[in-house]
């Protein structure tokens, strides 16, 4: 026999909602940093000369990538 419990307390509620927000802001990091390396890698395979083209160098690509993190 299984038992399914339908009513919470609101604390109870409050916390479980917490739990796996945290655990979905996890993975939603994680997917985010996935992206951004592979960003990354792409930008760090071009030539100086596309790099220049894009108004980038070597040195600025992780600040280009993430630019619309960094309050600087």
């Amino acid at each position: 026999m299984a038992y399914t419990i339908t009513h919470f307390a609101p604390e109870t509620r409050d916390r479980i909602d917490a739990f796996f927000n945290r655990g979905d802001q996890g993975v939603s990091a994680c997917l985010e940093a996935r992206a951004r390396s592979a960003q990354i890698e792409a930008l760090e395979a071009r030539t100086e000369a596309e790099l220049a083209g894009m108004g980038l160098t070597r040195d600025r690509i992780v600040g280009h990538v993430f630019r619309d993190t960094s309050w600087i």
